[in-house]
């Protein structure tokens, strides 16, 4: 019997690749009527996370590429990794930490600017997204409408 795995991989990935959130909610429920009579452990994880899961729908479209990622996680400590993995034995806690620290430091010189990085004051404000699309509230009559891209 062939492996689910790739099947189950490219059902995952038009949940979280979809255009919009509605979207996304459609094919979270068609995994979750596939994948649960074999997999229901693993369709039950993946439930009760759904809301936390989805969340980056509540996001500017431009960030949605670094969200759906974690590289930027994955190659910060691979140098952090690599070093401390050589210099195995060789330090006290304090000397280790303080090594971490300043590789670090070196690391964030070559970091990416995020992408939408403008967004970022409106996140902390407050400002609301649907869609990736900022969410304008009309002064007449307070309905909400979304911003032209």
């Amino acid at each position: 019997m062939p492996s689910q795995q790739p099947k189950a991989k490219r059902a995952l990935q038009e949940i979280w690749m979809a255009e919009t959130k509605a979207a996304a909610e459609l094919a979270f429920d068609a995994f979750i009527e596939s994948y649960t009579p074999k997999y229901e452990k693993a369709a039950d994880c993946l439930s009760k996370d759904r809301d936390a899961l989805l969340a980056f729908y509540d996001f500017p479209a431009e960030h949605w590429k670094h969200l759906r990622t974690t590289n930027p996680i994955e190659s910060t400590f691979a140098t952090v990794r690599h070093r401390t993995i050589r210099s195995k034995g060789c330090l006290s806690n304090r000397t280790a930490l303080a090594m971490v620290f300043q590789l670090l430091e070196a690391a964030q010189k070559s970091w990416r600017r995020l992408e939408g990085h403008n967004q970022l004051p409106k996140l902390v404000l407050g400002v609301t997204f649907n869609n990736g699309i900022e969410v304008i509230a009309k002064p007449a009559d307070r309905q909400p409408i979304t911003a032209a891209a």
